[in-house]
């Protein structure tokens, strides 16, 4: 009997039009759907792809009045100039510290921050909460370096100024170069931690509330459910994230870096988008600063190449 209904279902799927039709078909069918997607693909095509060829300039020492093409190539020199200069192996440094601290810290809060808010039972708490944590991710960073060099100011901040008043000692905190990193990754952490916990909000509504319901017959309390069902739940969007997030340890935050940098300041502060913007913006030497940039992005492929091989190590799905 089971062999004689499969037969008969195959004739339905063999029936169908749309089997065996070519692209034309399909395109005619469905061209509404293909012209919308023309404008996200244009948009990749004209400012992701398109400004590839540009790094050409890492191979030739770019004259420009010889213009892009007739500039002369000189292969993997730039490479080794670059690489030989103080300033490469000081923004490296520099770059690789400043982001493995944002990824303890800005990567982790946020689930910690999700978590919290996924425990409040007032609806309307806990919405008004979400709304005042996600408002700064809104901000520029040269708002919030102006708002941050008004409040931290040493000589006229208004949390210096209370001190001061308290009769306390002005703290340097965006003036003196180790208060100044931990003022920097605490300002990063206030900015992004309100958006980083809504994928995270996101993926703990997809739990299965018998999951909770069953844990609560076994005896287990809130703080028991929130590591026993919550974070295994979303465990692989942390670990899809946290991949994400490597790709970019070598990269970090040129706008972060520029609004918050001052002359007294100068020990962590030369990173390499810093480094990328003072040699091609600044002193024009755009093959160098190509090349520089072309470096980074490398790192960051293979660190997230890397991520992703070891977390399907470990069992995870994994990006590719």
């Amino acid at each position: 009997m089971k062999v004689e209904s499969a037969s008969k279902s195959k004739p339905k799927f063999r029936n169908d039009p749309a089997l065996g039709r070519g692209a034309a078909f399909h395109f005619r069918r469905d061209w509404e759907l293909y012209l919308l997607l023309l404008i996200p693909l244009s948009f990749v095509l004209v400012f992701k792809y398109a400004p590839m060829s540009g790094l050409v300039l890492a191979f030739k020492d770019y004259k420009i009045a010889r213009g892009f093409w007739g500039s002369e190539w000189v292969g993997f020199e730039v490479f080794a100039e670059i690489f030989a200069k103080h300033d490469f192996g000081r923004a490296v440094r520099n770059t690789l510290l400043l982001n493995s601290l944002d990824l303890v810290f800005s990567f982790t809060i946020p689930v910690l921050l999700a978590i919290l808010l996924n425990e409040i039972k007032n609806v309307k708490f806990k919405r008004i909460n979400q709304t005042l944590l996600y408002l700064p991710h809104f901000l520029s960073w040269i708002i919030i370096g102006a708002i941050a060099y008004q409040l931290l100011s040493e000589s006229n901040g208004v949390i210096n100024n209370l001190i001061a008043m308290m009769g306390g000692t002005r703290i340097p905190f965006l003036q003196e170069d180790n208060n100044w990193l931990v003022s920097y990754l605490a300002i990063g952490i206030w900015q992004s931690m309100g958006w980083g916990t809504i994928i995270y909000l996101a993926s703990m509504s997809g739990i299965n509330p018998e999951l909770y319901e069953a844990a609560t017959v076994d005896g287990a309390g809130r703080w028991r459910k929130v590591w026993n069902v919550t974070l295994p739940s979303i465990r692989a969007t942390i670990v899809t994230l946290l991949i994400m997030n490597l790709g970019r340890v070598m990269e970090g935050s040129f706008e972060r870096i520029f609004a918050l940098q001052n002359k007294a300041t100068t020990e962590f502060t030369t990173t390499i988008p810093v480094l990328v913007y003072r040699w091609g913006i600044e002193s024009g030497n755009f093959s160098r600063a190509t090349a520089l940039g072309l470096f980074q992005s490398v790192i960051g492929l293979v660190l997230v190449l890397l991520a992703d091989r070891v977390a399907k190590k470990l069992g995870e799905d994994g990006l590719l």
